[in-house]
């Protein structure tokens, strides 16, 4: 199993070491807090909004796509939970605080980086296989990461899950988020 592969299938565990750094070295400032709770809810409806277009088939540990998804947030970037995630946890970063904040979101940014890199490489590696000229049209007229101004104008008419569904989909993340909260928040407030 090469890397890329390694890193997509456990793509919900590689994290934890990161949030443990974060964690340890927490010290939360006040002024940080709302900031991070913005980034926070900023991030997880990015989530919510690719969620509620890609489906549970985002949850797989095995890379591939029964079909291919490029409306809604993927009419913008092909990457929208990648870039949530990141957002989520740039937000967990100023919520936890640390006596040297910029140094703890350069080494979160960083691990991301190489991480979501080495996935991204893989997954467009599939796609390109499964989809051939479809997917090599998208990658043509969105980008990987930053989004476009406007969305890319396609055919796939996609229809966006209920609002129940998605959440319902979304619910381990949610749940992450809440954890990582409630351990900062008895860390330092009822310790």
């Amino acid at each position: 199993m090469n890397i890329g592969n390694f890193l997509f299938k456990y793509r919900s565990y590689t994290p934890i070491p990161l949030a443990l750094y974060i964690l340890f070295n927490s010290y939360p400032e006040i002024q940080n807090v709302l900031i991070g709770l913005i980034l926070i809810t900023i991030g997880e409806s990015l989530r919510i909004w690719a969620v509620s277009y890609a489906g549970g088939v985002t949850r797989t540990t095995k890379v591939g796509a029964p079909s291919l998804c490029t409306s809604g947030p993927y009419s913008y970037t092909r990457n929208p939970l990648y870039i949530g995630n990141m957002v989520i946890y740039s937000g967990v970063v100023l919520i936890a605080g640390s006596l040297n904040i910029l140094y703890t979101l350069i080494i979160t940014w960083g691990f991301f980086t190489v991480q979501y890199y080495l996935i991204i490489e893989l997954e467009e590696n599939t796609l390109i296989n499964i989809f051939g000229k479809e997917y090599e049209k998208y990658i043509n007229n969105v980008p990987k990461l930053f989004p476009r101004f406007s969305s890319w104008k396609n055919k796939d008419k996609y229809v966006p899950m209920k609002f129940y569904k998605t959440i319902k989909t979304e619910k381990r993340t949610l749940q992450n988020i809440l954890l990582l909260i409630l351990i900062i928040i008895f860390k330092h407030y009822l310790v």
